[in-house]
């Protein structure tokens, strides 16, 4: 079963020279008289699309084990970004020595989650400036469970989740700020719903200024942990609408993404679903979801495709966030795109074009040979700091897609990075960006998508506004300051305390 998942990618610039690494989560052989796997993978941007393979140096391959994905962040505030790796057993956490090199810190912070772990995302819940963790754990697995579950034509085939009737239990960890974590996991409330986890977005959902949790459940309906401000949580996902679709019929949750598609200021989910069902979008409407289904949504020409990794952005800087999904089955189909890969399909590119609607781009995934694989994580940034968005794709049994943005452009840019007054990265801060008669909104949620981790720094394309008069940003802490003006066609940066108190 875990061979049908895997893996993830990450990017983050972890030796701190302004390009974006790339960080490939992989599998292997679950026999247990296999070879040695053969770990994961770092390499170093180079510039000018080069990179080289620092794995060995930096100490990131692990220990052998079957890798599902990553988180990337500062837990620990020294300024540098570390790596947390999910995988069937148990995770591995990389400290950043600042150096180029990693250390194995995960006995020492106590977060080896021995679980089957899919996504997970670094966030404060608490307030107190330390980033704490969420782990998606999806089935109570293991070699003597496996099943023999057979395709409707009667071939071998991967099994259900539902199979194994063996759902599991997300972790969380409270980070305590001296480089240790606790598992807080039953005091927190979690321990009273069990799921299928895929998919992890963290965001306030409900606007009382404290960070929840989206889990993404694969056959088993949603969790929406909504904060209590106690240390508690409560899931509120079938109250609030967004646990099941709108027919009330759980769906197959893969990846996950949070965003604002009405600009409202309000954060909108997006998963990713099984084919026939249709990927699906959770419109917030002042923390209450609605399962919205329209003919030209983000929704649109997903029925086809499994998908798992995803991504808004708005890549030709019209204005319009446009959506990118990776796609790979699970189980054997009617059609085979690969004859050599019967779960491989294309990717999916939409383009926005305004009022939350989308047409499908051809070729497939807007590119010119359309790239068939079975896709899994993927993970956007600017991987070449030219101000607009790439992607990497991460495929089972096939190699990583490394996607260079060069649409035309339709219109102006501008990019921020946003940091506390430490200097990391400031996760979860919310901007609203004020271009003459236009009104954007955003956060800083690097850890989304499927088993992967993006760029932390804010894309706005702006179409045809040629400046930005005012950045507001609400910090994670519920302080709100102003910065600007700002030129388009730059990269900005903005620092927690610098800028003018808001009313």
């Amino acid at each position: 079963m875990p061979e049908s998942m895997c893996g993830g990618v990450g990017l983050l610039d972890f030796d701190g020279d302004g390009l974006l690494d790339l960080y490939c989560v992989n599998g292997g052989s679950l026999d247990p008289g296999a070879s040695k796997r053969s770990g994961n993978r770092l390499y170093r941007n180079l510039g000018l699309w080069k990179f080289e393979d620092v794995t060995e140096r930096a100490g990131v391959a692990g220990r052998g084990e079957y890798g599902m994905g990553c988180a990337c962040a500062d837990y620990d505030n020294d300024g540098d970004t570390d790596i947390y790796v999910t995988n069937v057993g148990p995770n591995i956490l990389y400290r950043n020595n600042g150096d180029g090199t990693f250390t194995d810190a995960t006995q020492t912070a106590g977060v080896g989650d021995a679980s089957w772990s899919t996504s997970a995302a670094f966030f404060d819940y608490d307030g107190d400036g330390h980033l704490d963790l969420i782990v998606a754990n999806y089935v109570n697995w293991s070699r003597a469970r496996e099943l023999e579950c057979v395709s409707h034509g009667g071939l071998r085939d991967y099994c259900s989740p539902m199979n194994y009737k063996a759902p599991s239990m997300d972790t969380l960890y409270h980070n305590k700020g001296d480089g240790t974590f606790e598992n807080v996991t039953q005091g927190a409330g979690l321990a009273k719903a069990y799921g299928n986890g895929l998919g992890v977005g963290c965001a306030d959902f409900d606007g009382d200024g404290r960070l929840d949790m989206f889990i993404a459940n694969d056959a088993m309906p949603n969790q929406l942990w909504l904060n209590q401000g106690n240390g508690k949580f409560a899931d509120q996902a079938m109250i609030r609408g967004c646990a099941v679709n709108s027919y009330g019929v759980t769906r197959a949750g893969m990846g996950v993404a949070v965003v604002d598609l009405q600009q409202d200021g309000w954060l909108d989910i997006f998963v990713t679903h099984l084919v026939g069902e249709g990927n699906g979008l959770f419109q917030n409407r002042k923390g209450y979801f609605t399962d919205v289904q329209q003919r030209n949504g983000p929704g649109s020409a997903s029925y086809p495709f499994t998908g798992f990794g995803v991504g808004f952005a708005d890549f030709d800087h019209d204005g319009n966030l446009d959506l990118y999904v990776a796609n790979g089955r699970v189980k054997y189909g009617p059609q085979q795109p690969d004859p050599k890969d019967p779960y491989a399909e294309p990717d999916t590119l939409l383009r926005g074009v305004g009022n939350g609607e989308f047409e499908e781009l051809k070729p497939q995934a807007g590119v010119g040979r359309p790239l068939v694989a079975t896709g899994r994580g993927a993970a956007f940034g600017d991987l070449d700091n030219d101000g607009d968005i790439d992607i990497a794709v991460v495929n089972r049994d096939g190699p990583l897609h490394l996607l260079r943005n060069v649409a035309p452009k339709r219109g102006e840019w501008i990019t921020f990075r946003v940091l506390r007054r430490n200097r990391t990265e400031a996760i979860n801060a919310l901007l609203r960006v004020e271009a003459g008669s236009k009104v954007c909104w955003a956060q800083v949620l690097p850890n989304q998508s499927y088993c992967s981790s993006n760029d932390p720094r804010v894309h706005f394309g702006l179409g045809p506004q040629q400046s930005v008069e005012r950045v507001v940003v609400r910090w994670p802490d519920g302080a709100e300051e102003i910065f600007g003006p700002f030129a388009t066609g730059w990269q900005h940066e903005i620092k927690e305390g610098t800028g003018s108190l808001s009313q």
